[in-house]
């Protein structure tokens, strides 16, 4: 994998599934997540250990694990709610654990029926199981700070909320911080006010990540927010799939064919080949054929001479 400037982490196998109805068979996912890697994606989020019957579509994401951990250069990241889903996570070891603290309070009680408190203790407990591994063995864990911009269920979400919480999660133990735009409210002004404001509390290390939605049209608006104040990872779901089902109204993640074109055609290396993302989104049309996928570049294709910044 070539040297890359902006790191997309392909978020489909697992926020983008996760609203969707039709069960993607196990076998396709696998097909799906080895044709992202093929193609250039340097971080999958393979899935969310989640009890079955809550999320069916994600009951595999052990099986998946396993199967990313066994493909070269890839990160294999993941979503736990909670201690029980981080211990079945690092059974079967993932590089990455994200688990989302919503900062909207009333949204935490929706998605994981708990307290900020709650949930912080929780990230307590499982730093507390990843410290007593090898260090080798160690994953990174996230704290997302779910709902930051705004929530369906609460309206504003203080930006001194966003703050606090973002301290907490990492005195809690996270490793670092991602802001997470669960319910498609960002702006630009507030990618780049929220990112200043959270470096200067934490420092730089501690946020380097960003989960954007499309809900009303301002998935790369915020992007480029992103990039000029200095984010270096974008999320991002092919075919922008998805949304959170426990915040009503908040669909559309960003997609990536179209993310990968916005910073390919600005120079910006992605190490993604259009060709074989192409070919990815192909595998996942043919799994899910009653589900739309979004996206304006692979429908209109790539300019005429357009050269790409990573070599294809």
């Amino acid at each position: 994998m070539s040297a890359i400037d902006i790191e997309i982490s392909e978020v489909g196998p697992r926020d983008g599934l996760q609203s969707i109805s039709a069960i993607m068979p196990t076998a396709a996912k696998k097909a799906w997540i080895t044709a992202l890697a093929g193609a250039g994606i340097p971080e999958i989020e393979v899935g969310s250990f989640v009890p079955a019957k809550i999320l069916p579509q994600l009951a595999d994401t052990a099986e998946l694990v396993s199967h990313a951990r066994q493909i070269p250069g890839l990160t294999v990241a993941v979503l736990v709610p909670n201690l029980r889903g981080a211990r079945d996570a690092l059974a079967v070891g993932p590089h990455k654990m994200t688990i989302p603290l919503s900062v909207s309070e009333t949204h935490s009680l929706k998605n994981l029926r708990r307290t900020h408190a709650q949930v912080l203790e929780e990230i307590a407990a499982i730093r507390g199981e990843i410290d007593a591994l090898p260090a080798a063995n160690r994953p990174k864990l996230e704290g997302s700070l779910s709902t930051a911009f705004g929530c369906t269920l609460e309206g504003v979400v203080p930006e001194r909320k966003v703050l606090e919480m973002a301290e907490k999660l990492v005195a809690a133990g996270c490793d670092e911080v991602g802001l997470s735009d669960t319910t498609g409210f960002a702006n630009p002004v507030q990618v780049r006010k929220y990112t200043r404001e959270i470096w200067q509390l934490l420092g730089r290390d501690k946020l380097t990540g960003i989960h954007l939605h499309n809900t009303r049209g301002q998935g790369l608006a915020n992007v480029m927010a992103a990039l000029e104040v200095g984010l270096t990872t974008i999320d991002a779901s092919m075919g922008g799939i998805g949304g959170c089902p426990f915040a009503p109204g908040a669909s559309g993640n960003i997609v990536t064919e179209d993310l990968v074109f916005l910073l390919e055609s600005q120079g910006l290396r992605t190490g993604v080949n259009f060709q074989r993302l192409f070919e990815a989104r192909r595998v996942l049309a043919e799994a899910l054929p009653t589900t739309e996928l979004y996206g304006f570049t692979p429908l209109a294709g790539l300019p005429k001479d357009f050269v790409a910044a990573t070599p294809q």
